[in-house]
């Protein structure tokens, strides 16, 4: 016996989510990815900019690391954050963070914060400054 299957009255006045979902599948595969790079040990940079304007990008090669607050005056252009990079790769996590907060305008990172993961890889987090 084929019973043919209705919709019932509440199914058929339910808004279409259709429009949500390649959103929803974007969002998860970006998730996944991100999860993924954590887990396996890749290194990321990320930087949040929190001052208002633009400032042209400066050159990656000049943009200092510091480790205390410098006499000089600053402005405050981002935040950064670091994970994933390996004992021995602290010159190349400081020139990851030096390449993507050049593009911000930053003259300096200062490093507030470093250490290591469980994993023996390298964590740390920043200001990006734009001397005055």
């Amino acid at each position: 016996m084929i019973t043919k299957l209705l919709p019932t009255p509440e199914l058929m006045e339910q808004p279409s989510d259709t429009n949500n979902q390649p959103m929803k599948k974007t969002t998860k595969i970006i998730a996944g990815i991100l999860s993924i790079a954590l887990i396996s040990g890749c290194a990321v940079v990320d930087v949040t900019k929190t001052a208002s304007g633009f400032h042209q990008p400066t050159n990656p090669n000049m943009v200092e690391i510091l480790k205390t607050v410098p006499a000089r005056s600053f402005t405050e252009l981002g935040t950064i954050s670091t994970v994933g990079f390996r004992l021995p790769d602290t010159a190349k996590m400081h020139n990851s963070i030096r390449n993507k907060s050049a593009a911000l305008g930053a003259d300096a990172v200062i490093l507030t914060e470093e250490g290591v993961l469980p994993n023996n890889t390298k964590w740390a987090t920043g200001v990006a400054v734009k001397f005055q």
